[in-house]
Order: C-alpha cells, then sequence, then structure tokens
C-alpha cells in the first residue's frame, strides 16, 4: 500500500474515532436517562419507531463503526502476525461490510415501525 492510501487510513482512523466518542456518549447518556426514568423496552422502541433523527444518529454510529474496526484490524494483524497483501485488505473489507449490513439491519429494526 502507497504512503498516500496509508495516509487516508490514518484520516480515516481518526476521523471515526472521534466521531465513535461523540456517539459512544450520546449513547451511555441516553441509555442512563431511559433506565432512570424506569423506561421500558416497550417504551423506549415506542419512541424510537419512526424518529428519523434518531434512525440517522445510529446509521452514523454504525458507519463509523464500519471504517474504524476494519482499519485498527488490519493494523493490528499486520503488526502481530505479519500478515500482507490481498487477503489481509478483502478480509478486514469484509468484516467492515459485515459490521455495516448487520448494523443497518438494527437500526433499521429499531426505527421501523413494523420493526423486522
Amino acid at each position: 500500500m502507497n504512503a498516500r492510501s496509508q495516509a487516508w487510513l490514518w484520516f480515516a482512523q481518526r476521523l471515526s474515532a472521534a466521531l465513535l466518542g461523540f456517539f459512544v456518549l450520546v449513547h451511555l447518556a441516553t441509555m442512563i436517562y431511559a433506565v432512570r426514568s424506569g423506561l421500558s423496552a416497550a417504551e423506549i422502541l415506542a419512541r424510537t419507531r419512526g424518529n428519523t433523527p434518531w434512525m440517522l444518529f445510529y446509521a452514523l454510529f454504525v458507519l463509523s463503526v464500519a471504517v474504524h474496526v476494519p482499519i485498527g484490524l488490519r493494523n493490528i494483524l499486520a503488526e502481530t502476525l505479519a500478515w500482507r497483501g490481498r487477503l489481509l485488505e478483502v478480509s478486514v473489507a469484509a468484516i467492515g461490510a459485515l459490521l455495516l449490513l448487520f448494523g443497518l439491519r438494527a437500526v433499521w429494526a429499531v426505527y421501523a415501525p413494523g420493526g423486522l
């Protein structure tokens, strides 16, 4: 991989980390609020069904995870196992795609009026 690609991966990793910090803080604050308010799972789902701002928030959260994790995993595998080459790139890209797919499926399940 050339220096320019490495620089883009470095930038994407740092940007996604910053976004994840924000998303995790908002998510934790929301969970604490829900628990302290005594909301049931049904009440939480009633508030999230059809709520576009929350759907967008969690979709961006998932997208950040799908960018951040494969880059970090790629670096860990390259450094600890000396794994390099096309198979590594394809493997971590597949993991990122699966994280995106499953994450967006979960977001849709919480957002969609009828669930899944």
